[in-house]
């Protein structure tokens, strides 16, 4: 079942990452054709829905979110989230191909040492076990906490220049992602008790609103900035973020000890790789700035 549930992550990755290429694609443009008023939010959205290229990244992401809530049906969220994290590889292979620029040596490593890091991780980690679903009360208190800290870094954003803002949106964002992914979760964890169940929750209901704040928070966040600033935040936030639910709400058992140690060091190799990935001439078009995307 576990290997079921890394798959359908993997695919659900995918997904992400061709919705990342083409929305980001689609921003950048309507954002270069927009001068003035028509630049605002008001005007900027409704165009933005009319390109063809921003639909097909719509599309993308649902049947991504499919796979996912596949994926957390059948295995933990300690695991889920962190293998989807394999987004950022995908995205730049997807981005290299429709781009046409080929992955540099320097981008090849940064490649074998996210993937590395992450099998590293989950290996010494062993996420498992948990329970199906999570009392009310938990909720409260991990949407205080969440909502507060996701507010916060808006605020903060605001103040802030273009890559930093778009990295602190992208955390935001990926702290809703996260939120709506253990919501999903939850709501699933009622399926042996019939559709009815899994329809009648009030987790269901939620986790669809705050994924589309979320990915409305996605636009706002590729408009901030590049994709190279905001991804590792989106990438790793989620990753994160969602080992820590999963222990927390789930009670999802989580291997530390003397591997703590070991485990920082993935993590530390992880976040490295993202960084360097995000940074890659696939993404910043190299030194003389053509291609950028």
């Amino acid at each position: 079942m576990l290997a079921l549930s890394i798959c359908l992550a993997l695919l659900a990755a995918v997904g992400n990452a061709a919705a990342s290429v083409l929305q980001r694609r689609a921003a950048a443009d309507t954002g270069a054709a927009g001068t003035g008023a028509a630049d605002s939010a008001r005007g900027w959205l409704p165009r933005l829905v009319r390109r063809r290229v921003w639909v097909w990244g719509s599309v993308m992401l649902g049947i991504s979110g499919i796979f996912q809530a596949l994926a957390l049906a059948t295995g933990p969220l300690a695991v889920v989230q962190p293998v989807m994290s394999t987004e950022l590889l995908f995205t730049l292979v997807l981005g290299g191909v429709v781009f046409r620029r080929n992955p540099d040596r320097r981008t090849w490593w940064a490649f074998g040492a996210m993937a590395a890091g992450l099998a590293a991780f989950l290996a010494l980690a062993e996420p498992s076990g948990g329970r199906a679903t999570v009392p009310a009360a938990n909720w409260l208190w991990a949407g205080l906490v969440i909502g507060a800290v996701a507010v916060g870094l808006v605020v903060v954003a605001l103040r802030l220049p273009s890559a930093p803002r778009a990295a602190v949106l992208g955390t935001a964002t990926a702290m809703g992602f996260s939120g709506t992914a253990a919501l999903l979760k939850d709501a699933l964890g009622r399926l042996p008790d019939g559709l009815g169940a899994v329809f009648g929750a009030w987790q269901l209901y939620t986790a669809v609103m705050v994924g589309l704040t979320s990915f409305l928070m996605l636009q706002v966040t590729f408009r901030a900035g590049t994709l190279a600033a905001s991804q590792p935040a989106l990438t790793l936030g989620d990753a994160l973020l969602s080992v820590v639910l999963g222990v927390w709400l789930f009670d999802e058992r989580v291997i530390v000890g003397v591997r703590g140690v070991f485990e920082a060091v993935a993590v530390a190799v992880l976040v490295v790789a993202c960084v360097e990935l995000a940074r890659s001439p696939l993404v910043t078009g190299g030194e003389d700035g053509e291609g950028t995307w």
